[in-house]
């Protein structure tokens, strides 16, 4: 079967998901760390997927309030201090991207710890994005060569300050929630993404749902431009 090697999602509809059910806003968020973000992960492992990005948080989700922003935060400290045991028995490697200065420091300090612990674990690596956005990540690179005084750049050298180094692109991208739009979404990494737009909402999108996705990916015919 030809299964991608990398699969990242766009986490959308958790609060229209939440409304509906007559929830607070941050119950969504809430259902898919709970109980969603775990059995994905499991069934990549079974299908030896050795890599999945989640879409945790983006730049511009600050603009949704500071109650909502540290209420995803807290939602973050308790799940993944409740399953990285799990995970890192599983053989999981956790790995961070986006701009984590403006996050609180304690919730950074943490994440360090469990991207360490984790770092020699090679059956799947599972990355969140956390107060990430493509064009931010692309001008905060473009920075950090600058501070290097480049004159000039390659690709290959730009991707080494890119926060994806040494991941691959991924081959394909989800979104959940019925917009069709990668609204940012890994930029530079996603030229020849493939695209699987889903009107299930995020915590509705359980592993059967995934093997659909993946049904319609074995379906492309990939050219890469050729």
């Amino acid at each position: 079967m030809n299964f991608p090697k990398h699969i990242a999602f766009i986490v959308d509809g958790n609060r229209r998901w939440a409304r509906k059910k007559g929830l607070s806003d941050i119950a969504g968020h809430q259902y898919v760390a709970d109980k969603i973000i775990e059995p994905l992960i499991n069934h990549c492992l079974k299908l030896n997927i050795p890599y999945l990005t989640f879409w945790a948080f983006s730049t511009e989700n600050w603009k949704r309030g500071e109650k909502f922003a540290q209420a995803i935060f807290m939602i973050l400290r308790k799940g993944l201090k409740k399953s990285i045991e799990g995970y890192k028995k599983a053989g999981m490697r956790l790995k961070i991207i986006g701009d984590l200065d403006k996050l609180p420091s304690d919730l950074v300090s943490q994440i360090k710890t469990w991207v360490d612990e984790s770092k020699e674990n090679d059956k799947i690596t599972v990355t969140f994005a956390l107060n990430y956005g493509g064009r931010d990540e692309i001008i905060r690179g473009i920075n950090k060569l600058l501070k290097e005084k480049k004159e000039k750049v390659s690709q290959d050298e730009l991707e080494k300050y890119l926060d994806t180094f040494g991941l691959p692109d991924p081959d394909l991208i989800i979104r959940t929630g019925g917009d069709k739009r990668l609204s940012g979404f890994l930029l530079w990494q996603s030229e020849y993404s493939e695209i699987y737009f889903t009107k299930t909402l995020m915590p509705d999108f359980n592993p059967e749902k995934l093997d659909q996705a993946l049904k319609n990916f074995q379906k492309r015919q990939r050219r890469f431009g050729k």
